[in-house]
């Protein structure tokens, strides 16, 4: 993995570069995460907002409350549909890429599932992997 790390959609119309090496990644199979990717998870690489950068286009955002109360906040592109990234309301201080959008997502290395009581019967998860029913405790 290269720093800083780029991604966007797949039309090229939003861009973002993060300029320092992810704090965390793991995979979300919460059913909002389900409706959002159209698949059995979110993959997602977190950074702390002040490293992530938009360098070209503008996000459309739906915003949904969570199951603890706060908005989640997702960007996608609003001419190709692509999920680029997310911003938690329990804490806007970090930014959450899907692991799909980044230009080169070969270097993506979940630490663990969480929200695994969502999970479909079909999502094969990494015996390997940490599973937490829902959010573990910091």
């Amino acid at each position: 993995m290269q720093v800083p790390f780029t991604g966007g959609c797949a039309c090229g119309a939003i861009r973002y570069r993060c300029t320092a090496a992810p704090r965390y990644m793991g995979n979300c199979h919460c059913r909002d995460c389900q409706q959002a990717t159209g698949g059995g998870y979110f993959a997602g690489v977190l950074v702390m907002a002040d490293e992530f950068e938009l360098l070209q286009g503008e996000p459309r955002w739906y915003e949904r409350t969570a199951d603890r109360g706060h908005t989640m906040r997702r960007g996608f592109c609003a001419d190709c549909g692509s999920p680029l990234f997310l911003i938690n309301g329990i804490n806007d201080k970090v930014r959450l890429m899907y692991a799909g959008s980044l230009d080169d997502p070969s270097w993506y290395a979940p630490s663990r599932d969480i929200y695994v009581a969502s999970a479909q019967p079909w999502d094969l998860m990494h015996a390997d992997l940490p599973k937490f029913d829902g959010m573990p405790e910091r």
